[in-house]
C-alpha cells in the first residue's frame, strides 16, 4: 500500500438514516451528509421498515452527490466505494448495498462491505488520532449492547451482550410508556435532567453465568409495573424521577460491567460507541468511573454516535488496507455478527 491518499467514498442505509461521506486515509472526514427520517417516523412512534426503504430510495443519489461535492471530488477521484451490509433492516441495507455495488462496478472501483458496528467502533478514530488497538469498547445503540475488545482494526472479541433488549431499544420502550414519544434516548436524557435518579428503585439485572453480559428486559418490566400500579391506585407519575431512575438503573450496569471487563482484560484504553454513547448520563458516568480507575476514556462527538456514513468509511479503511473486497454478489445481511465475514 504506497499510495499516500486513500480516499473512500461510503454508504450508510442500515436504519432509518440515508448518509454518505468521502473520507481520507481513515481519519479525515472531507464530508458527512446525513437525510435523517425521524419526523417521518415519530408518527409511528418508531421505524417503520417498508417507509424507511422508499425513503432511502429517493434520497440516496442526491446524498451520495452532496458527499462528493462537499468533498469537493468526483467518484474518479475515489479509491475504493464502502458500504454497510448489515446488521440493519434488510430492505433498507439493500439500498446501500444495491447502489455501492452500481457505482463501483460503473467507476471500476473496489467494493469493501461493512460491519454496522465496526462502523459504530471505528468512529472513535476520527476525533481520536492516537486511539489505537488494543482497546475496550462499550458499544449502546438502538439494536445492540456489546462490550467488545477491539485487538485489532479489524479483529474483535465480544466478552459480552444483551441478552434480550438493547440498551436503547428499552430507552424507546420505557419513553413510549411515559409519553415521550420517539425517539426516545434523547428524550428520556433530557427530561432525567430535571429528575432525581434515587427516587425510585429499580432493578438492575445480572446474568448469573456471564458478568458482562446484558439484560435489560426486567428493568423495563418494572417500569412498566411501576406505572401500571400507579395508574391503578390513581397516583401521580412524576415523569422526570421516573426517567431519571430508570436512566440511572441503565447506566449503572453498563458502567459496571465495562469497569470489570477493563480490569479482567488489563486495558489503559476505555471507549463508547452508538448511539447511545451520546446520553449524557452515560458519558458522565463512564468518565468518572475511567478516571477513577485511570483509564483513558475515548467517545466520538454525537454527530459521529448516530448512524453516519463517515463511520463506515473510517472502517472501510481499514478493511481495505487488509485487503478486504467484496464481489458482485455481496448481500445484505440483516443479522450479520460482528467479526464475521459475508
Amino acid at each position: 500500500m504506497n499510495k499516500e491518499e486513500i480516499k473512500i467514498l461510503a454508504i450508510e442505509s442500515s436504519c432509518d438514516e440515508t448518509a454518505a461521506s468521502v473520507v481520507r486515509n481513515g481519519r479525515e472526514v472531507l464530508s458527512n451528509v446525513i437525510s435523517s427520517q425521524i419526523e417521518l417516523h415519530k408518527l409511528y412512534g418508531g421505524v417503520v421498515p417498508e417507509i424507511a426503504s422508499r425513503k432511502h430510495i429517493e434520497k440516496i443519489n442526491q446524498v451520495i452527490q452532496e458527499a462528493l461535492d462537499e468533498a469537493g471530488m468526483t467518484l474518479q477521484d475515489m479509491d475504493a466505494i464502502g458500504v454497510t451490509y448489515g446488521p440493519g433492516l434488510v430492505g433498507a441495507l439493500l439500498v446501500g448495498v444495491a447502489e455501492a455495488k452500481a457505482i463501483a462496478y460503473a467507476a471500476k472501483k473496489p467494493l469493501v462491505g461493512v460491519h454496522h458496528i465496526e462502523g459504530h467502533i471505528a468512529a472513535n478514530y476520527i476525533e481520536h488520532l492516537d486511539l489505537e488497538p488494543p482497546y475496550l469498547c462499550l458499544v449502546v445503540s438502538g439494536g445492540h449492547t456489546h462490550l467488545v475488545m477491539v485487538e485489532d482494526y479489524d479483529k474483535f472479541k465480544i466478552l459480552g451482550r444483551t441478552r434480550d433488549d438493547a440498551a436503547g431499544e428499552a430507552f424507546d420502550k420505557v419513553a413510549r410508556a411515559i409519553g415521550l414519544g420517539y425517539p426516545g434516548g434523547p428524550k428520556i436524557d433530557k427530561l432525567a435532567r430535571e429528575g432525581n435518579a434515587d427516587a425510585i428503585p429499580f432493578p438492575k439485572a445480572k446474568v448469573a453465568d456471564s458478568p458482562y453480559d446484558f439484560s435489560f428486559s426486567g428493568l423495563k418490566s418494572a417500569v412498566l409495573n411501576y406505572i401500571n400500579k400507579a395508574n391503578m391506585q390513581k397516583q401521580e407519575i412524576n415523569r422526570a424521577d421516573l426517567a431519571a431512575s430508570f436512566q440511572k438503573a441503565v447506566v449503572d450496569v453498563l458502567v459496571e460491567h465495562a469497569m470489570l471487563a477493563a480490569k479482567d482484560y488489563h486495558v489503559e484504553k476505555v471507549a463508547l460507541a452508538g448511539g447511545v454513547a451520546s446520553n449524557s448520563a452515560l458519558r458522565r458516568g463512564m468518565k468518572e468511573a475511567c478516571e477513577k480507575q485511570g483509564y483513558t476514556l475515548c467517545y466520538p462527538s454525537p454527530i459521529f454516535c448516530t448512524d453516519n456514513a463517515a463511520m463506515i468509511g473510517v472502517a472501510a479503511y481499514y478493511e481495505y488496507c487488509n485487503g478486504t473486497r467484496h464481489g458482485w454478489d455481496l448481500n445484505a445481511v440483516p443479522n450479520l455478527k460482528l467479526g464475521e465475514r459475508k
